[in-house]
């Protein structure tokens, strides 16, 4: 099998590293579901996985994907924020997962947005286990714009170096705004 270098597939490749058997992950905007059957499939049957989105259309399509692929028992849904998220989730987490910008196929004019993106970032960074990691997947251009990329680059270049590593990744090749592929680890 070849490799995929869409953004969430490359991403999945480097943060199931961090990932064992009975954990507990986030994926902070659950979309159509793709991460949260990814992080289901890492946590095993014993393990939790907590997913957000503010669009009810997205809670749908994620709960239809969880019970066809038999992991429904290991998440709990929100219709939420993300910059919500500590007020549901109580325990400790090995992985967050932030893919910005709109819903695949929904809306282009419902996006999140760089102030409650942010905090969403900041209250998964207080949910993070030592030795967590956290994957940011940011999008930029003609429909999601460059503040909320610019807000987040800004927030993550000031962290605590000594507390946290950030590793910026880039499409360096592509025209046209490619994602940028992001990695926050909390060190031990």
């Amino acid at each position: 099998m070849g490799r995929s270098y869409q953004i969430t597939e490359y991403c999945h490749r480097f943060v199931k590293e961090y990932i064992t058997e009975g954990d507990c992950c986030v994926d902070a905007t659950a979309g159509n579901g793709g991460d949260t059957e990814f992080l289901c499939r890492c946590v095993g049957r014993t393990g939790k996985v907590y997913a957000f989105d503010i669009q009810k259309t997205a809670i749908e399509h994620t709960r239809m994907r969880l019970k066809e692929a038999g992991y429904i028992e290991r998440s709990v849904l929100f219709q939420a924020g993300h910059e919500q998220m500590a007020s549901y989730v109580e325990e400790e987490v090995s992985a967050v997962l932030f893919n910005f910008g709109y819903l695949p196929g929904g809306d282009h004019r419902i996006a999140t947005r760089a102030k409650t993106s942010v905090e969403g970032v900041r209250q998964g960074m207080e949910l993070l286990k030592k030795g967590g990691i956290m994957s940011l997947c940011i999008y930029s251009g003609k429909d999601t714009g460059y503040e909320e990329k610019e807000a987040l680059l800004n927030f993550l270049k000031r962290l605590d170096s000594k507390k946290w590593l950030v590793i910026l990744n880039c499409y360096y090749n592509r025209e046209n705004n490619p994602p940028l592929p992001v990695f926050v680890i909390r060190l031990k």
